[in-house]
């Protein structure tokens, strides 16, 4: 355990290394919460009020919910992607030693439009391939749904630095994300589970530090002092998922990388990465 928390450490502070030479890359995932939030007040507003989700209520979806669910998700999964993408695209930048701007990764991202429209409609079409099999099948279905779901997790680990580094489809993103996977994985993902590993000790400390300064200042009765703390507890907290954010995206990119033979990134060592995903 102390040795897969030193490795997730190492690869936190490598990741922040870059990081920290181009803040700009936590715009992209900043603009990527933003414009999910407003997708989701685009689609759900309206379906409320026309009661097309009237049928959740009755345990069952219509087939207008359904339609509509499935353009929500590829609206949103396409928001992400694109982001995503440009936030790799940034990272390649500097990983070959490079300065990248936030527009440059938005070039690369506006370059990739339609495969990463294609990747979405995969996946918003796993997404609902799953929620069909969790509302048809009951604990069973919720079973078999999870596993579904993290194998496509995993198979899908490495797209987006897939699609931002060639000039192909989304399908065959999907297989060579599959094949790399496959090629140079070890027994944990270090990339994934290591960086949410740390990043969950650290919202952990958050959480206990935030909720005992919001008792502290409750008992001085200081309406404005209680609202000020709450504020900072949330900022820390958004900010501390925009970094985790940024930094899972440089890992990928780094990974991607490492996978394809490239050598050591900027900020990164192949052993370092090796230990992560060891060649079996």
């Amino acid at each position: 355990m102390f040795e897969r928390f030193s490795r997730s450490w190492g690869l936190i502070k490598a990741s922040a290394g870059v990081l920290a030479k181009d803040k700009e890359l936590l715009v992209f995932p900043l603009l990527s919460a933003i414009c999910t939030l407003i997708v989701a007040a685009a689609f759900l507003l309206p379906a409320f009020g026309l009661g097309a989700l009237d049928g959740l209520r009755e345990g069952g979806m219509s087939a207008t919910a359904y339609a509509l669910a499935f353009l929500f998700y590829l609206v949103q999964y396409f928001v992400i992607f694109f982001f995503n993408s440009a936030l790799v695209g940034a990272a390649m930048i500097r990983l070959d030693g490079g300065d990248p701007t936030v527009r440059d990764g938005l070039r690369i991202a506006g370059s990739k439009a339609m495969p990463i429209l294609g990747y979405a409609a995969i996946a918003a079409t796993v997404g609902m391939v799953l929620r069909a099999i969790q509302e048809r099948a009951g604990f069973l279905g919720r079973i078999v749904a999870g596993l579904i779901g993290v194998a496509w997790t995993l198979a899908s680990f490495l797209v987006v630095p897939v699609l931002v580094s060639r000039d192909i489809g989304p399908l065959d993103a999907v297989k060579e994300s599959a094949l790399l996977l496959k090629k140079t994985w070890g027994e944990n993902l270090i990339g994934q589970g290591g960086v949410g590993l740390v990043f969950a000790f650290i919202f952990f400390a958050l959480i206990i530090a935030g909720a005992a300064a919001i008792v502290a200042v409750a008992m001085t009765g200081s309406g404005v002092l209680i609202g000020l703390v709450v504020a900072v507890v949330i900022a820390a907290l958004l900010l501390a998922a925009l970094v985790q954010a940024a930094l899972s995206g440089i890992y990928s990119a780094a990974l991607y990388r490492y996978a394809m033979g490239a050598g050591d990134s900027e900020g990164f060592d192949a052993q370092l990465l090796g230990q992560a995903f060891r060649v079996k």
